[in-house]
């Protein structure tokens, strides 16, 4: 099993080529970045992880795609990933572009994490309308998928629409490895066995539970059982843990980095050695 790592990289954490090149050199398989534009001063959505007082740091997050851009740079091997774009906010044929570059250029390296945001107030003003993220997200994953094909082609949606058209650099692959974040549900098993390659289940809870779920649902769709990948995402570790989710199957798991100086993050990824 692979072992990723994530963290809320900041103007006040440490840099993006310091921490890309210290887990390359430590053995780490990836590096994972969030996403958020910005965070209104007037919300009303309440902070998912529990509590009223949202953590200093969405605010000030680095925009994923250019701080694992600079990653992508100094490394050879690391792999490279959102978690999770916000796919709802981005105009879909510049964010085609914007990871099909990325992933050109790291050799095949990027993995798009797709998410459909939690914060109203921070999609709003990205002028979504709320109840139809999910359909949205769907609709432009389609658009993008059109754009990252060999041969012209055209796509008319619900939401947007793309003439067929030259669009280049490709994706090392022909598409990223995709895989959707979100809580354990109907509709979202029943999106990742439509378009996806696989589910970001944040902290990795209950996964006894809900893997079985999520295997009918793609079977039942005609995915092949071999292909479906389950990433537990922004992990707290301990040995007991880890090894649930490799027997569960789960090819890669990413652990959780605190939005600290190099002091701190460093520090944490010398204990995080024993699980490598």
């Amino acid at each position: 099993m692979r072992i990723s790592t994530t963290i809320f990289l900041t103007d006040e954490t440490i840099a993006p080529v310091r921490l890309a090149r210290e887990l390359e050199q430590r053995g780490f398989a990836g590096l994972y970045l969030p996403e958020h534009t910005h965070i209104p001063i007037e919300r009303t959505t309440p902070y998912p992880a529990a509590g009223d007082v949202l953590p200093a740091e969405y605010g000030r997050t680095l925009d994923p795609l250019v701080a694992l851009g600079q990653a992508a740079a100094v490394t050879e091997r690391l792999g490279l990933g959102t978690g999770v774009t916000l796919i709802a906010e981005h105009d879909p044929i510049v964010l085609a572009k914007q990871i099909a570059t990325l992933d050109h250029l790291s050799g095949g390296r990027f993995t798009l994490g797709v998410g459909f945001g939690w914060n109203r107030e921070e999609a709003a003003d990205h002028g979504v309308h709320w109840p139809t993220r999910r359909e949205l997200g769907r609709d432009r994953m389609a658009l993008m998928r059109a754009l990252w094909a060999a041969e012209p082609t055209a796509y008319e949606g619900e939401f947007a629409s793309v003439r067929a058209s030259y669009a280049h650099p490709k994706p090392a692959g022909g598409a990223p490895r995709t895989l959707l974040g979100g809580a354990a549900g109907p509709k979202l098993f029943a999106q990742i066995a439509e378009y996806a390659d696989g589910w970001l289940p944040i902290g990795g809870r209950g996964l006894t539970a809900t893997m079985p779920v999520l295997r009918e649902t793609w079977e039942k769709a005609g995915r092949d059982p071999a292909d479906l990948q389950v990433v537990p995402y922004g992990v707290l570790p301990n040995p007991g843990k880890l090894a649930h989710y490799e027997e569960l199957g789960c090819p890669e798991v990413v652990l959780q980095l605190p939005p600290g100086d190099e002091t701190e993050v460093l520090g944490v990824l010398d204990g995080y050695a024993v699980y490598l």
